[in-house]
């Protein structure tokens, strides 16, 4: 038997070097258990208590002297079963707790002028999967990484994106460049569409939030907010005509 192993089997380093100089002394002193191990005396104190809770070390009193021997190693196995009864007695309960958690949304918040960075970065790791999206004027104050970077990247990577844009002449102009950006947008009407933040609906299950002016953003992993997010954006994208450049 290694330390190694009893280690793999459950035990601290500090027990395991403990029991395994209980077995090769005999009946000892923590005294000589401490010199035979290599653990500090007041240590040893600690791992022959934690030992004894364990069923594997029984010490007695003799002349004002802790005396301690180990119990079988079969006393070992009989503990690593308890415990393997208590995880299969819980673990009902466990699994319960785990597929609850895989249920809630994971969200990410990110702060600073750059946050925006984080969401549509993370948008290029889903090539071929469409983007929708919606935009405000903001973003040109930031359209060097959109036109040198996101944009190409975009493209390059197949993500079809439908943007709503507010019908303003900056954004006009982001409208009649569709094909040569690789995407379709429709035009919303200036005093219904009021878009403080963006939005974008992407991958299989995320939704990105945007806010310039704040210097925050937002990503949201969530199958039930981006197929509620996805259908209001839908709705809408259906209500409006097709807009010729």
């Amino acid at each position: 038997m290694h330390i190694e192993e009893l280690i793999n089997a459950g035990l601290s380093e500090n027990e395991a070097k403990v029991y395994w100089a209980a077995l090769e002394l005999g009946e000892t002193s923590v005294y000589r258990l401490a010199k035979k191990s290599g653990v500090k005396r007041t240590t040893t104190y600690l791992a022959v208590e934690s030992l004894k809770e364990k069923g594997l070390i029984s010490a007695y009193q003799r002349n004002n002297i802790t005396l301690c021997y180990a119990e079988s190693p079969k006393k070992l196995a009989l503990v690593l079963e308890e415990k393997k009864k208590s995880l299969d007695r819980i673990m009902p309960e466990l699994l319960a707790f785990n597929n609850l958690m895989d249920k809630k949304p994971k969200i990410k918040y990110f702060e600073g002028r750059e946050s925006y960075k984080e969401v549509f970065n993370d948008v290029l790791k889903y090539a071929g999967v469409e983007m929708l999206g919606t935009f405000n004027e903001k973003f040109w104050d930031y359209e060097n990484f959109f036109t040198s970077h996101f944009m190409p990247k975009r493209k390059e990577k197949k993500i079809w994106a439908r943007i709503l844009l507010q019908d303003n002449p900056k954004l006009r102009d982001l409208h009649s460049e569709e094909q040569q950006h690789f995407f379709q947008s429709r035009l919303v009407p200036g005093d219904k569409f009021k878009v403080e933040i963006e939005m974008v609906v992407y991958g299989n299950n995320k939704v990105g939030f945007v806010s310039y002016d704040e210097e925050m953003a937002i990503i949201i992993e969530s199958q039930k907010i981006h197929d509620t997010q996805k259908s209001f954006f839908e709705t809408i994208w259906s209500l409006l005509p097709e807009h010729k450049n």
